[in-house]
């Protein structure tokens, strides 16, 4: 299989690593938002990992192309869904994942199935933290959001979540920690006057997101759609 990196940070260049063991090409490697048709015109699939503001217009790129996509780029999320439109209306291949970790999503899962238990046990209150390496730009972490919005689907007592402390009892808070080269740790903490139930994952490298965007990338190579991990993992 033939890829594009757009993004060729650390983990773009975990994805290529991982890649050429697998037995596939890197036909471009890009810089954030200079994406180009010479870049992708020989890609089954572009895998897009870059920054915020380079996001939109690179997947934009390559859904014109009509080259099968997958982006894995956090704190953009507003733009999503005119992004999902203009693929459906292009008939082309969009994929996004917060967290291409198998690990992370098995837990995004185990996150929502506790969270509905907890709904009808009102005695424990919820609260997240996520940590971080110190040259993650975004804050909360996109994994972090999707957890808490996994959350805010099935607590009844809780309307919206916030960066930090609150004092309104219908906000779900989450705590940012910014620490060395932690690539990732996310913890879900219910806590009663009694005790403390806490879920956690701690992501020990970035190979983990790596494998699985390369693992969805060959899985995503002949789709059409907008599709996600839900789909990737029949969740």
């Amino acid at each position: 299989m033939n890829i594009a990196l757009i993004g060729y940070g650390k983990m773009g260049q975990a994805i290529e690593k991982i890649a050429l063991t697998r037995g596939h090409k890197i036909v471009a490697k890009v810089e954030l938002d200079t994406v180009t048709t010479g870049d992708l015109i020989e890609a089954h699939v572009a895998l897009e990992f870059t920054q915020p503001e380079s996001a939109y217009n690179n997947i934009k790129k390559c859904i014109d192309l009509g080259i099968p996509v997958l982006s894995g780029t956090t704190g953009w999320i507003e733009k999503k869904e005119q992004i999902e439109t203009y693929c459906r209306t292009k008939d082309s291949t969009f994929f996004y994942a917060s967290n291409y970790s198998i690990g992370v999503n098995l837990f995004f899962k185990i996150n929502e199935i506790v969270a509905e238990i907890m709904n009808s046990n009102t005695q424990y209150n919820v609260s997240m933290e996520e940590i971080h390496h110190t040259q993650k730009k975004d804050s909360p972490s996109g994994t972090a959001i999707t957890l808490a919005e996994g959350i805010l689907k099935h607590l009844e007592n809780k309307n919206k979540w916030q960066e930090g402390n609150s004092e309104k009892s219908t906000i779900l808070p989450i705590y940012a920690k910014r620490e060395g080269s932690v690539p990732g740790t996310h913890s879900v903490s219910y806590e009663s006057e009694m005790d403390n139930i806490t879920l956690t994952h701690t992501a020990y490298t970035r190979d983990s997101f790596a494998l699985g965007a390369i693992m969805v990338a060959e899985w995503l190579k002949d789709k059409k759609g907008v599709l996600s991990m839900t789909d990737y993992m029949g969740l």
